[in-house]
């Protein structure tokens, strides 16, 4: 299964989840730092206060992926490391993400950039973070920064990485960082996301950017009946988790029935001001899309019963377990709807081409004699990758394919014990070890196309063996 000529591949990080490194060279507090050093806000206590040591160990995390091959790396700079109080820079916070983009492009690896990743400086938190509407202004101020400083060497930027994430488990249910439990400062905080990539696309194109996108995460919604009340069921979750945030970037704004659905908060339509929308609308040169997992739903009987997601302002609707096979994190594998998913964005979006920016899944790995021979997580790829290729061959405009992620690191509120890397770190030695879905996954960037019969083992094992012939132990 060949994928079109000039599609992009890769892999993703984050800058809190890798670098470490949290007080040096001026890097100021982040918003991650003081949550997770709150007792019992993140699995074992764990913090990014070491993460992967990327900071120090870059160049070699950088020779893996060249090892792999791999043509794109997607990165995010952290905000308080080139800003500490997000207003003044740090030349030395710049230096590091000079250095790191110089030497991957010494080892033919195109940089992707993205500005947000979820660590907003503390200090601006300490100002009302995403509920002052004054930090989007902010943000477009860090976006010209940067951009001056890494624009002449980075063609691909991205402006915020899942502000659903960001808006509704930092502020609405307090799973992320900063913490807050207030559904009607999780929707100003989610507006005020929106706000500011549209300041922030400004920023960037201003300064001459060749590339502007955001990326937003999805979950597609299934219903066990096809009948009127579970169908509005559904598109009560859809609105709130998908369209909340596309539609606005897109320019439709935010669907009128969403904003009847979060009337009864009363805090989303006010903090609209003028020319909001306008803003938030900027032109896109292609959608982010973040795929892991679809959602099943189910009606309650009194539609003005609170929902058992935690989203703010849901009302009417439960989310139901996940079925068949299921991630370490508890996620349901379900590759048929991330086809679903890209064919209905190509239609949706009005001719928005679509990068697929993280797609991937967290098993319990072993090492045994210096290998982790993680055959369900090769599935998973071999699959999902083949479901990209369903949607492309059935005319979705798919222009790339982005593993999340390159290292297993602190993934956030559960610090770590969750691993979706595609090489096996070792947090106290800080040892690499490649593992068997980055051969594989090397074998499908190498020949640009995917096993025809993903789901068959010896297509897999196949591919992968190919691969670790090729590979080099470490």
């Amino acid at each position: 299964m060949t994928f079109p000529h000039g599609f992009i591949w890769g892999t993703a990080t984050a800058s809190y989840q890798i670098e470490g490194a949290v007080t040096a060279d001026g890097r100021g507090p982040s918003i991650w730092d003081t949550f997770a050093a709150q007792p019992g806000k993140v699995l074992g206590d764990a913090s990014g206060e070491r993460a992967c040591e990327h900071f120090d160990r870059y160049r070699e995390d950088i020779e893996l992926l060249h090892e792999l091959g791999m043509p794109y790396y997607r990165f995010s700079t952290a905000w308080s490391r080139i800003m500490p109080d997000g207003r003044t820079v740090e030349p030395r916070g710049i230096a590091f993400y000079d250095r790191l983009i110089d030497r991957l492009l010494e080892r033919d690896i195109t940089p992707m950039l993205t500005l947000y990743h979820w660590d907003l400086p503390q200090a601006l938190e300490d100002e009302g973070g995403w509920r002052n509407r004054d930090v989007a202004g902010y943000f477009a101020d860090y976006a010209q920064t940067v951009h001056k400083a890494l624009g002449d060497r980075v063609r691909q930027w991205t402006t915020i990485n899942e502000p659903f994430c960001a808006a509704f488990l930092g502020y609405g249910n307090g799973q992320h960082a900063p913490g807050l439990k207030d559904e009607g400062a999780a929707l100003v905080a989610a507006h005020h996301l929106l706000l500011a990539h549209g300041h922030g696309a400004q920023a960037l194109r201003a300064s001459g950017a060749d590339e502007v996108s955001i990326v937003l995460n999805f979950s597609p919604v299934l219903t066990e009946v096809d009948d009127e009340v579970h169908r509005e069921a559904a598109r009560k979750f859809d609105f709130l988790h998908n369209r909340f945030f596309l539609d606005p970037v897109l320019g439709r704004g935010y669907p009128p029935e969403l904003l009847e659905d979060l009337a009864h908060v009363g805090t989303l339509e006010p903090a609209i001001q003028d020319r909001d929308l306008e803003i938030i609308a900027q032109p896109l040169d292609w959608l982010g899309v973040n795929y892991y997992a679809p959602t099943r739903s189910k009606p309650l009987a009194d539609p003005a019963a609170d929902s058992n997601c935690p989203l703010p302002g849901l009302r009417g609707m439960d989310v139901q377990p996940p079925q068949g096979e299921l991630t370490s994190f508890g996620w349901e594998q379900r590759p048929e709807s991330f086809t679903d998913l890209l064919l209905w964005l190509t239609e949706h979006c009005d001719g928005v081409p679509l990068i697929v920016a993280e797609n991937g899944a967290a098993f319990a790995d072993v090492v045994e004699d210096g290998r982790v021979h993680d055959a369900e997580r090769v599935r998973y790829f071999a699959k999902h990758i083949g479901a990209v290729h369903n949607a492309v061959a059935r005319g979705a405009d798919v222009r790339g394919y982005l593993a999340w992620s390159l290292l297993d690191n602190f993934e956030w509120a559960m610090g770590y014990t969750q691993r979706f890397g595609l090489v096996h770190v070792d947090f106290e030695t800080q040892q690499r070890i490649v593992k068997d879905s980055a051969r594989f996954f090397a074998a499908v960037v190498a020949g640009n196309s995917a096993p025809e019969r993903a789901g068959a083992h010896d297509a897999v094992d196949d591919l992968a063996g190919q691969q670790d012939e090729q590979g080099d132990d470490r």
